[in-house]
């Protein structure tokens, strides 16, 4: 089936709603909500909707446990299937404890008073990770929204953290330790402390919006018939900063870092890929029919919906059509 991405497996985790109600984060769970719906469309990424397949933690569900359950379950999935693309996402708070030096997940069973006890450290979800021994891995954390929800003027606070912790982007050192293995990639939505950034819209994260946009085909070009790392990563490191700086007034920076081959991540347009100018013209020169073609050389064409009236060689009606090329030229109505 030209439709169906057979070997990608996913785990998505949007922690939303924290245990410790000042810490919520509702915009993560509407992102992994839309990525699901991106990647298990059969006429855009092609992931089978299934619970073999992808997962989805949000909310009560995104709890540290579940979250290294999953990841435990992409190892079986990955082990029992050679040709594994497995594809984990993270959006949610990302902490660093200045004092120890080590960065922490923040999940929904978090106690505010016990965070290094009660948060997923990187050490627990780089071992995890680990243990998935597919060809293909692409991890991708958006987190540090903290200061994007409190510039977006939706009314609330910024968020107090801990003594000694700061909201971070995950440092180097976990980035290097999350692609040791081969075939590895990691992707986060910002650098340093710069912020991820929420839209004013409220719908998702400037970073997710983007990455939807890229899965969907921007970015690849006429013949692409799957999405790939690359085209990922060129796309998303040249939107998400002018939307950033558009929207939020605010810099924002994606970061890449992978060893591995440019591997698909998912179909582009359910395996029909993009089509070239070339086909784009013969598809719309088959769309339109001409008829009545009269002894004073009216010809009557029928494009859509769109009616369009040639009169002799120099007269041409519009009514309502818009950006039509007739032969060679292009005609257009405002």
């Amino acid at each position: 089936m030209t439709n169906t991405f057979v070997h990608g497996y996913s785990l998505l985790i949007g922690v939303g709603e924290c245990a410790y109600p000042k810490w919520s984060l509702p915009v993560t769970v509407k992102d992994v909500q839309a990525i699901q719906a991106c990647l298990t469309n059969p006429s855009l990424c092609g992931y089978i909707n299934d619970n073999n397949h992808i997962r989805l933690l949000r909310n009560a569900e995104a709890t540290s446990g579940n979250i290294l359950n999953g990841l435990n379950w992409l190892s079986q999935q990955a082990s029992a299937d050679p040709e594994a693309t497995v594809l984990v996402y993270y959006s949610g708070h990302g902490w660093l404890d200045e004092f120890t030096g080590k960065y922490y997940l923040i999940p929904h069973d978090i106690v505010p008073f016990n965070l290094p006890n009660s948060a997923l450290s990187a050490q627990y979800l780089t071992d995890a990770l680990r243990q998935i021994q597919a060809k293909r891995l692409l991890v991708i954390i958006d987190s540090c929204h903290a200061e994007g929800m409190a510039s977006a003027k939706n009314g609330q606070a910024i968020i107090k953290l801990p003594p000694h912790f700061v909201s971070i982007s995950p440092p180097k050192s976990l980035i290097d330790d999350l692609k040791q293995s081969n075939g590895r990639a990691v992707f986060t939505s910002c650098r340093g402390k710069q912020s991820s950034w929420i839209r004013p819209d409220g719908k998702m994260s400037i970073y997710t919006y983007h990455l939807i946009e890229a899965l969907q085909g921007a970015g690849s070009q006429s013949g692409d018939t799957v999405v790939r790392l690359s085209q990922l990563m060129n796309y998303v490191s040249q939107a998400v900063p002018k939307s950033s700086q558009s929207l939020c007034h605010a810099e924002q920076t994606p970061f890449f870092d992978f060893s591995t081959e440019d591997f698909a991540v998912a179909l582009l347009n359910g395996g029909k890929g993009l089509v070239s100018a070339e086909e784009d013209a013969v598809k719309a020169q088959d769309a339109a029919t001409i008829s009545n073609v009269t002894a004073d050389g009216e010809v009557m064409i029928i494009a859509g919906n769109q009616q369009v009236t040639q009169s002799g060689s120099g007269n041409i009606n519009i009514g309502q059509a818009r950006d039509i090329t007739i032969g060679s030229k292009a005609l257009s109505k405002d």
